[in-house]
Order: C-alpha cells, then structure tokens, then sequence
C-alpha cells in the first residue's frame, strides 16, 4: 500500500510543531512509559494495561517490520522543540486495497494542546498522498469525546455506532465509526488553497 519512500526509516512527517517519524529502540522507555497509563490504555482496543515490560520493544519491532514491508505506516509522534522524548504514536493500517484504518495514542501530558488534531491532519494528508486509498476509518470509544473532536475538526463524519472487538479491554465495547472519504478531503484542501491564496 505505502510507497518505497515510507518504506525507508529516514522517512518522516513534519508539522508546525511535531515530527512524525518511524520508532527507534531509543524510545522504549517513553512508550513504556505513556502506555502504562490507564487513561491512555483505556480508550484503545489494543493496549493492555497492566503494561507488560518488553511490549514496547515489541511495538517498535512490529511497527518497523509492518513500515519496512509497506503494508502500514506506524509512527511516533515528538515535539520538534523542548524534550525530544515521544508523546504518542499514530497509524494507517491497510485494509484492503484502498482502505486505511487509523489508529492513535497520546501521553496525558499532551493532551489539551492540539498536538491529536495536528498529527491526525498529517496523517491524513500523507494517506492521500502517498496511496491510491479511497477512504480512512477510525473507530473512537463513545466515551472519548476528546478524541472525537479531534477526528470531526480533521473532516471525519460519524458512520454509525456499535460493539467492537477491543481484545485489550476483554470483550466488545460500544464505539462510533467515523470516515473519510477522498473526494472531501480533496474538497477541504482545495477549499483551504483558495483562502490561503485570498488572504496573501
């Protein structure tokens, strides 16, 4: 699905205030250390809480085989300036040909401060980019409005709501299904261009 030029750990995203990049061994301890949160782990169907020491270095291992092979795009989300520590991570899964399924986490100490909705928005923009993908999905717990807010101002509409498999959390929870399709980013962005070219 992902281009050579994902494929290679050189390979990384820049916004106004992060760097999306591939993880590296160095960043076990920060994973480990956001991830053994309850409020991070709570909301996602895949981190396990209790954290079991060695997960992280599982993850990075995981992530960079799944970038390598161009089947995923597994990133780590830090700032560009201040401690160069990770505070999160963001993923667009294959599924299928032309379909994404995006993914994210962020340390409590990130929260509140637009970096979600600022790596969300790179994300997106590379998905479109780089593949031939015609959509993105995201599932998002109903009771992380949060994280629905940073989906809604990144143009994902709400396609319906139910249980999911979340193996992490033990069971099925109840989430909202939300998507993008090509077309309406194509018409955001073009929409964006033409205020940007207004304004200068």
């Amino acid at each position: 699905m992902f281009p050579d030029i994902a494929r290679d750990d050189v390979f990384r995203l820049e916004t106004a205030r992060l760097w999306l990049r591939w993880p590296r061994a160095t960043d076990a301890a920060a994973i480990q250390r956001y991830s053994s949160r309850l409020e991070v782990a709570q909301y996602t169907a895949h981190i396990p809480h209790p954290y079991p020491p060695g997960t992280a270095e599982r993850f990075i291992f995981a992530g960079r085989e799944a970038n390598a092979n161009g089947r995923d795009l597994i990133l780590v989300i830090a700032p560009r300036s201040g401690k160069p520590d990770v505070v999160g991570a963001i993923s667009l899964q294959g599924r299928g040909l032309d379909r994404l399924t995006l993914g994210y986490a962020l340390s409590p100490e990130a929260w509140g401060r637009g970096y979600a909705s600022e790596a969300v928005a790179a994300m997106v923009n590379a998905a479109f980019t780089l593949t031939p993908c015609v959509e993105i999905n995201v599932e998002v717990r109903v009771e992380n409005p949060a994280s629905r807010r940073v989906l809604d101002k990144n143009g994902f509409v709400h396609v319906s709501t139910g249980l999911l498999g979340a193996p992490a959390r033990g069971g099925l929870v109840t989430c909202d299904r939300l998507q993008l399709k090509r077309p309406a980013w194509a018409s955001e962005r073009e929409a964006a261009r033409k205020l940007s070219g207004a304004t200068t």
